[in-house]
């Protein structure tokens, strides 16, 4: 799918990006060209491939010493909070009234 500069230009001004002339030449030759691969791609018959998040393998990331190992007092959690109510945090709304 070839682009034309004036496809770029449209492209650029939704970005808002300022283009030079050679710009919009060298963008439109690589834009066309990543639409024509992407178009490669659309072809590729992946009938029986399950969908997979990544490619790379799970493992674990978590370390011995990441286990939960005991929990910490209420108290001692809220000991340096500027606000509380006794059980927890207290802040300022995030969103004005409707009124």
């Amino acid at each position: 799918m070839a682009l034309s500069e004036s496809d770029v230009e449209r492209i650029a001004h939704l970005a808002r990006l300022e283009l030079t002339a050679d710009e919009k030449i060298r963008y439109a030759q690589q834009l066309s060209a990543i639409l024509d691969y992407a178009a490669q791609l659309s072809q590729i018959n992946v009938d029986g491939i399950a969908p997979t998040a990544s490619v790379l393998s799970v493992r674990s990331i978590m370390r011995e010493g990441d286990l939960v190992s005991g929990k910490l007092p209420r108290k001692d959690a809220l000991a340096n909070a500027p606000k509380t109510d006794g059980a927890s945090f207290e802040v300022q709304g995030t969103f004005a009234d409707a009124d």
